[in-house]
């Protein structure tokens, strides 16, 4: 899996369209019946393209194609395609807070985060495939570092331990969601749901050798297979670590 790292175009133009002022793009119809090509249409096309292919399959000409226009006419209003992954990731951010509902209590507002940002992850698999250790600094990131941390704030942390724990948030959401984009396609991409997959499987298994030498995988792997019925359940094992990582915080908090 190919992975983009966030920060490699040109920091001034990247910034730029960053915090480009939407009011100052105005779409006129020409006279060939289409909007006028602007900047915002170039980064939903390419959000588009992304969520159908993902991120390997993003180029500038792919996503000229998607609007049916030349591709040169696309750098009048995107510098290239690292600046636009750029402004493509701080666009789907701004989803986690866009007229967001806050719950009551820090436990409910940190578990919304939390499925705020699998829910991120479902909608737009490629950003698994995007190294965020340098976010972009636009709008977008800003505000959703803005509003996960209000779920935080004032209730006992300090400002370094509120920003540890959405890192520890974020991490762990981010492995559980490569699970769940994982499985949700494996059915797709093999052609066999999982319960196919087993069946075509455990002949070979049970002649491949003494299954004895191996108790505690055979027990767990029967029991887990039978409650499941599936390798593995990633959505399951979602809730199972979010409902424990919410319980380390509150002993954080608890023990001031």
């Amino acid at each position: 899996m190919t992975t983009e790292y966030i920060g490699r175009g040109d920091p001034a133009r990247t910034l730029a369209l960053l915090w480009r002022d939407p009011s100052r793009a105005r779409e006129r119809a020409p006279r060939k019946g289409r909007p006028e090509l602007t900047a915002d249409r170039v980064i939903a096309a390419a959000i588009e393209v992304a969520d159908a292919d993902g991120l390997a399959a993003l180029s500038m000409r792919k996503v000229a194609d998607h609007l049916g226009v030349g591709t040169m006419s696309l750098y009048t209003h995107v510098p290239g395609k690292a600046e636009l992954i750029d402004v493509m990731l701080d666009t789907v951010f701004k989803e986690t807070f866009a007229d967001a509902e806050i719950p009551q209590g820090w436990r409910a507002r940190v578990e919304r985060i939390a499925r705020d940002n699998l829910a991120l992850y479902r909608r737009h698999p490629w950003i698994l495939q995007v190294a965020v250790s340098r976010p972009p600094l636009g709008p977008g990131t800003l505000g959703k570092y803005e509003h996960e941390l209000s779920a935080l704030d004032g209730i006992g942390l300090t400002d370094l331990e509120m920003d540890n724990v959405l890192t520890l948030i974020g991490a762990y959401v981010h492995g559980a969601a490569r699970g769940v984009v994982e499985a949700a396609r494996a059915a797709q991409e093999t052609g066999m749901t999982d319960e196919e997959w087993w069946r075509a499987h455990e002949p070979f298994l049970a002649a491949a050798g003494d299954m004895s030498a191996y108790p505690l995988a055979g027990r767990v792997g029967s029991a887990s297979g039978e409650a499941y019925n599936a390798p593995a359940d990633p959505a399951g094992a979602f809730e199972f670590g979010l409902a424990r990582l919410l319980d380390g915080i509150a002993a954080l908090i608890e023990g001031r």
